[in-house]
């Protein structure tokens, strides 16, 4: 028997389907939340979700104090030269404010943008290469398929050397390479994401990280520096590692089963992303759990999902549209000097966002 899809997922597809049939035109305001939940028969945490997806995959923009209306469409010159864009996903969570702060970027100084994606897959990223190379490029921007898996597409990095294409790197980089790289301090991240819970009193906190890339190896080490720096100790059966593969499962059925451990049981928990915290929030539900009195939670990189469900998330914050725009600059300013001297790596600093997900922790055994 085939599984229902989820109703956030269905309002999305209606939503999406009045706008590219153009019963919803660009400019157009959308209804209140409020509004929509109620045509639609759903909650008004569906329909949030579902709006939050397409003004993620840009579909759809918020204007504060105002309302949220269709994106616009702008017309695309003819004579435009191309800079290539290859990240791991295009529609999903963040990516799509990160491609559209480089896009607007490129097209204002007459560049059009040619994007790929390699679905974190290495043989699909090598696809993605040797595609971008076969067109006149001027450069590329690109954000490493698990970059702490290896590098076997040396060989094509190399080959844009030789070929004199500048290229830069976003979100992480791969080690052997000298490219200049935009990412977040992602040590930093995970540091201030379990310090804040220590902070607060928790001594039981649980982390989740994906460690096929090297954004999830470094919110691990920020997280252990956190605890070592306040003298907690840290249980190992509280770090759960995955990687893209087992995200779908193995950190949910971990989660539950340590909620099911009692009063020994984690007092909060620390999410790779905002993405999985707001998966994890489904076991604290099956498990009648409340957030945060019961268990806090924090996530990672400030997405329009931390806003998106009945509890605001507390998250540390990410770059994004910004980083598309910076990462744009960089190459446009290596394709101007013919060069890679002078071309800057930026980190930016993660900052804390407190919302309602965060508490100190219960009394248990």
């Amino acid at each position: 028997m085939k599984k229902e899809e989820p109703k956030y997922k269905q309002l999305k597809k209606v939503l999406l389907t009045q706008i590219n049939e153009g019963q919803r035109k660009p400019g157009d305001m959308l209804p209140s939340e409020f509004e929509l939940a109620d045509q639609f028969a759903f909650s008004r945490q569906t329909v949030r979700q579902a709006i939050g997806e397409l003004v993620q995959e840009g579909k759809l923009r918020r204007v504060q104090g105002k309302g949220t209306f269709v994106t616009e469409s702008k017309a695309v010159p003819t004579d435009f030269q191309t800079i290539g864009v290859v990240t791991t996903y295009i529609s999903d969570y963040i990516f799509p404010l990160i491609v559209r702060g480089a896009e607007a970027t490129l097209r204002a100084n007459g560049y059009r943008l040619l994007l790929s994606s390699t679905d974190n897959d290495k043989e699909k990223e090598r696809e993605c290469l040797e595609m971008m190379v076969s067109h006149p490029l001027k450069g590329l921007i690109i954000e490493p398929t698990k970059s702490a898996g290896g590098n076997p597409n040396l060989a094509y990095y190399l080959d844009l050397d030789n070929r004199g294409i500048p290229y830069l790197m976003i979100n992480e980089r791969y080690s052997e390479l000298q490219c200049p790289v935009i990412k977040v301090d992602d040590e930093e991240g995970g540091f201030l994401a379990a310090d804040h819970l220590l902070k607060l009193g928790h001594r039981r906190i649980a982390g989740f990280f994906k460690t096929d890339d090297l954004q999830g190896l470094n919110r691990l080490k920020g997280f252990i520096r956190a605890h070592r720096e306040n003298q907690a100790e840290l249980a190992s059966r509280f770090v759960v590692q995955y990687t893209t593969e087992e995200k779908g499962e193995k950190p949910f059925a971990q989660a539950l089963a340590m909620l099911k451990e009692g009063d020994a049981r984690p007092t909060a928990f620390v999410c790779y992303n905002d993405e999985l915290a707001i998966r994890l929030l489904e076991a604290t539900r099956q498990m009648n759990l409340c957030v945060p009195a019961d268990l806090s939670f924090v996530g990672f990189d400030d997405s329009s999902l931390a806003m998106a469900t009945e509890v605001k998330l507390t998250t540390l914050s990410h770059p994004k549209l910004s980083m598309g725009v910076m990462a744009a600059e960089t190459l446009l300013a290596m394709i101007e000097s013919g060069s890679y001297s002078g071309a800057s790596t930026l980190v930016y600093k993660p900052e804390l966002i407190l919302r309602e997900s965060t508490c100190p922790p219960p009394t248990l055994g």
